[in-house]
């Protein structure tokens, strides 16, 4: 089967209005704790955090950013272990510790000289609803509460931490046309 028709089956289910605005997003920003986890949090005896993220969230930075995406984070809890994420990823941004994201990012976009229209924001809790609601492209993990799911213009069907960046970041390439010559770039190399 040829890309083009893997990629159209594989984001099918994404509706047309989804994909219209998805053209005009230059910024992608997501949550962490319920976006790129599934939300849990692992203590040890010692205090030690863990998380477990998925490697295809992280993947796909590098492309977005080669397609001249913007990528960060704005996350409401402080963590060592997402800030160290955040850098392997090479984020463009990530704010930690933030009670009011519509606050920061709304600064973040006039520092940057853009508009909450051209922000694409992956949130699944309470604390995300002002961004969600007021951005270009509002997107939630398929577990997320369901009045976040009822605020947003796309709810994946994959749950936080199984792939939900991934997704998004794929919507946002394909929309632009820039997915399909990306994976048959990379399997022309392959070959």
């Amino acid at each position: 089967m040829e890309t083009e028709k893997i990629i159209e089956q594989y984001l099918q289910h994404v509706p047309a209005t989804v994909l219209e605005r998805a053209k005009g997003i230059k910024v992608l920003i997501t949550d962490i704790d319920g976006v790129l986890t599934d939300g849990g949090i692992i203590y040890d005896n010692a205090g030690m955090e863990f998380k477990k993220y998925n490697v295809k969230d992280g993947l796909i930075v590098q492309h977005l950013k080669k397609a001249g995406f913007l990528v960060g984070a704005i996350t409401g809890r402080a963590s060592q272990v997402v800030e160290n994420r955040c850098e392997e990823l090479r984020f463009d941004f990530h704010y930690h510790g933030v009670k009011d994201k519509l606050k920061k990012l709304t600064e973040l976009m006039e520092t940057m000289e853009l508009s909450l229209e051209e922000v694409a924001y992956i949130g699944d809790d309470l604390i995300d609803l002002p961004v969600l609601t007021r951005v270009g492209l509002s997107i939630a993990p398929a577990d997320a509460l369901p009045y976040v799911c009822a605020a947003v213009h796309y709810v994946s069907p994959l749950d936080g931490g199984k792939g939900v960046f991934r997704e998004a970041a794929d919507l946002l390439l394909h929309s632009k046309g820039q997915l399909v010559p990306l994976v048959e770039n990379l399997v022309k190399k392959e070959a």
